[in-house]
């Protein structure tokens, strides 16, 4: 599953901290045998939070040993991914910072639904999240609930992905209590019953063990062989989902009695005091189209009920028009699903004064001519969604009626009407349920309007507080961001949140509305022209036999063979022995070469499994030259990572190659063409705002092409650039380009290049002084980049814009279309450290 931009920003600063924390560590240990006094006084996680962030606020926490315990937070909002960035932070943690790729993991989430859809995906070898669990492991994934056992060879062959649900309530239950009963399963993690010396020892080692008895009775310590006790003995890494409802004061300190090595919480809206790592937005999530937005809001004024649900059922008809003709373009399958949420839900509770989901049901069924099949009912008491794959195209149900129970860790994002039935004065509102209809089917727009927006039908309904309800709600789900973009449908409602704005050109500009073109990588095919595609055009051109490996030879390979070991606790000096021969001396602790396996793991980069398969043949025995065969299954998780390093470089020296061979050729040209290929700057944006761009001097901006721009779409880097570039005596106008839907660039990699800033300057004459107004010259196209993201990728973009930079000056297509103007083209990165000289440069 090809990350988002934004996912690969948490792992990327995930990483960083990581490799910071490491090193922290390492040097705490160093002192820690040298001084051990000295080195209580050493916090190294808060050392390491302050190198890789900058940030000096650091809320410690200790573990059931007061042991320095790094607890951060990722921050993402609902249908950003929460689940797959766990599952690669696991891959990143295990290896980057505890050094190993086995081990325990225990997965706390915080309902009944959480834990279902969770376990599921996990256990199913087929599923994104079990892929990368196993990529990370070498294929040796266990998936464990508290009531499965494991031994501690389970525990050194595998990565064990224990499932734990924490209630949030801050006292001891049933469920709480039961992870502490003794059990006789996990006795191979403790000494004998009668070795009261082998008991002692491990009580000193690890303080905070359950035991049966005092030190003051007959017979000593004798530690409990509990679930609980196991994990405080193994110190596992915890992944807490939606960390903010574990945080009552007892499950909090559950979590950390089971002296974990590491916790990483994920969620939508963390506590106060937690360590935040990385925030994703709102808006991160809908440029990488996660999220269907505008959300549009219907209330109706009718006082009939069965009027609101009328609606919504009208509207549901028209989207499912719409998913048909979608299909029959694209092959995709969508059915539009709305939710009901009603008043009661409970058998005996049908009532008049309350709207009850038979009720509605019914009205569906004798007013609407809606089949009984389409229809389900999902309450604590009835669930006709148990176990239904609401994505199945066998799959008939259209409405769900619930009052409650899709509030929390419900998932389809097929989903795409609330219809609230609820009476005015009902304190269960929309907050909770909104959430339940932004995720987009597939993750990526359809393109059509309809079914890229989601659809809120209420009635009776205050305005301002209906707003004010739907905005909790999107704060909650971590959207607070992008709660502005609220659509009411009901005229003269106050939305409370931004402003909507037909913004156009200045009038300064108007001469200019229509005539801004931009030159683009264009291939023809027989009398017209179109945009280049890099699946279709480059990747599919590719010679695959071309691909080298060669740098594979210089891999080193960690030179030990994977014995079988224990981790003996308080029992012996040594903290690694040998492990003996047991009952189960026929499980080899040797990883298995499979070639099919690594083939699986590089077909997203190559996309022709056949030569994906011969490659990773090939590297084996490349290996196999250099090593035994035992070492290279020892390595194998870590020469596919190389492996895949590898191939994607190899991918962009063959694309940039068939990319340059089809410029040279003639067959892919830098254009600006009159037909469907040009882009043309637009000439009114629709955007919502309620703060506008300034200077610094707060006068108004002036040379903005648009008059007006919202300063909510622009961050401090640009913003500094935007108000230098408007202060430029010889700069014309200039443009804030808008990502995922203005002027791209399509390069030899796949995702598309979308610069920062157009900007124009006055055209010069002869003796080089500037012409009229009437007019403009060179046409600027200017990437922003903050200094830490000098990388590859920008690399990438400097390369791509010097080869622009390049045919924009031969200006070839004057030869086919001699009535275009005759307007120079700069393409430049500039970077937070140099980004003014930069500037100056161009506009001298």
């Amino acid at each position: 599953m090809r990350l988002k931009l934004y996912q690969e920003k948490v792992l990327k600063e995930l990483k960083e901290y990581l490799v910071a924390l490491a090193d922290a560590k390492k040097e705490f240990e160093e002192i820690a045998e040298l001084k051990p006094h000295f080195a209580k006084h050493i916090n190294f996680p808060k050392e390491a939070w302050e190198k890789s962030t900058g940030r000096l606020i650091y809320n410690s926490k200790t573990n059931g040993l007061e042991e320095p315990l790094p607890d951060i937070y990722l921050k993402v909002p609902t249908g950003g991914g929460k689940t797959l960035l766990a599952c690669h932070a696991i891959d990143n943690i295990h290896k980057t910072f505890l050094k190993k790729q086995t081990g325990l993991v225990l997965w706390i989430v915080p309902s009944t639904q959480i834990y279902r859809q969770t376990i599921s995906a996990l256990r199913n070898r087929e599923h994104p999240y079990r892929q990368i669990l196993d990529i990370s492991s070498g294929g040796r994934t266990l998936i464990k609930e508290k009531t499965e056992m494991f031994n501690r060879l389970d525990v050194y062959e595998h990565l064990i992905v224990l499932m734990l649900m924490l209630p949030s309530a801050n006292r001891q239950n049933k469920e709480t209590l039961k992870v502490f009963r003794d059990q006789g399963g996990f006795t191979d993690f403790f000494p004998r019953e009668d070795d009261f010396e082998g008991h002692k020892k491990l009580k000193e080692l690890i303080p905070n063990l359950d035991c049966f008895t005092t030190e003051m009775e007959v017979f000593g310590t004798q530690i409990k062989t509990s679930l609980g006790n196991t994990l405080k003995t193994l110190r596992p890494l915890v992944i807490i989902d939606e960390g903010h409802r574990a945080y009552g004061e007892l499950a909090r300190n559950t979590v950390k009695s089971f002296n974990p090595s590491f916790i990483l919480e994920l969620s939508a809206t963390p506590p106060p005091n937690s360590n935040e790592l990385v925030k994703i937005t709102g808006r991160e999530l809908h440029e990488e189209e996660m999220i269907k937005l505008d959300i549009h809001l219907t209330n109706k004024t009718s006082l009939e009920w069965q009027d609101t649900l009328l609606a919504s059922y009208e509207k549901r008809n028209e989207l499912e028009k719409k998913a048909r003709e979608y299909e029959s373009n694209t092959g995709e399958y969508i059915r539009p699903i709305c939710l009901i949420q009603v008043e009661r839900t409970g058998k005996d509770q049908r009532e008049k004064k309350f709207i009850h989901a038979e009720d509605a049901k019914e009205y569906l069924i004798k007013k609407c001519n809606i089949p009984e099949n389409h229809i389900a009912i999902k309450s604590s008491e009835k669930d006709d969604i148990e176990g239904i794959d609401l994505f199945g195209k066998g799959c008939e149900i259209r409405y769900i009626i619930t009052k409650q129970a899709l509030q929390e860790g419900w998932d389809c994002s097929f989903a795409y009407i609330l219809t609230v039935l609820t009476n005015p004065s009902s304190v269960t509102g929309i907050t909770q349920l909104v959430g339940r209809i932004l995720r987009q089917p597939f993750a990526r727009k359809t393109k059509i309007k309809e079914l890229d927006e989601c659809y809120v039908y209420t009635f009776r309904q205050t305005a301002s507080t209906l707003v004010k309800e739907i905005k909790s709600g999107l704060e909650d789900e971590g959207l607070g961001d992008i709660a502005g973009r609220i659509v009411s449908d009901e005229a003269g409602t106050d939305t409370g949140g931004l402003k909507d704005r037909d913004i156009k050109y200045r009038s300064g500009f108007k001469k200019f509305e229509g005539k801004i073109y931009l030159p683009k990588f264009v291939i023809q095919e027989k009398e017209s022209w179109r945009d280049m595609n890099f699946e279709v055009d480059i990747l599919s051109e590719i010679d695959w036999e071309n691909i080298s490996i060669a740098e594979l030879n210089n891999l080193s390979l960690q030179n030990k063979k994977n014995k079988e070991q224990e981790i003996v606790l308080g029992l012996s000096s040594v903290e690694k022995e040998i492990l003996k021969e047991t009952s189960r001396a026929e499980k080899s602790g040797t990883l298995v070469i499979d070639e099919v396996f690594l083939t699986r793991q590089i077909t997203d980069i190559i996309p022709n499994p056949w030569h994906c398969y011969q490659i990773g043949v090939k590297a084996v025995k490349m290996l196999l030259k250099k090593y035994d065969r035992e070492i290279v299954a020892t390595n194998f998780v870590f020469i596919i990572e190389e492996l895949k390093k590898i191939l994607d470089k190899e991918r962009n020296r063959l694309s940039e190659q068939v990319f340059r061979q089809m410029v040279e050729q003639k067959k892919l040209y830098f254009f600006l063409i009159t037909d469907k290929g040009v882009f043309v700057l637009p000439s009114r944006i629709k955007v919502k705002s309620n703060k506008q761009l300034v200077r610094n001097d707060n006068t108004p901006i002036q040379k903005s092409l648009f008059d007006y721009v919202p300063e909510e779409n622009i961050n401090d880097l640009e913003k500094s650039v935007a108000i230098y570039l408007d202060e430029q005596e010889k700069l014309l106008w200039w443009y804030r380009n808008m990502s995922r839907q203005d002027y791209h660039i399509q390069g030899w990699k796949r995702n598309k290049i979308y610069p920062d800033f157009i900007a124009a300057d006055l055209p010069t004459g002869q003796a080089g002084k500037q012409k009229s107004k009437d007019d403009y010259g060179t046409v600027y196209v200017l990437e922003t980049k903050g200094i830490h993201l000098k990388n590859e990728d920008t690399k990438y973009k400097q390369d791509v814009f010097t080869l622009c930079n390049e045919l924009g000056a031969k200006k070839a297509w004057k030869e086919l279309f001699k009535e275009f103007p005759d307007h120079d083209f700069a393409f430049q990165v500039v970077f937070e450290d140099e980004w003014q000289n930069k500037i100056n440069q161009l506009m001298q």
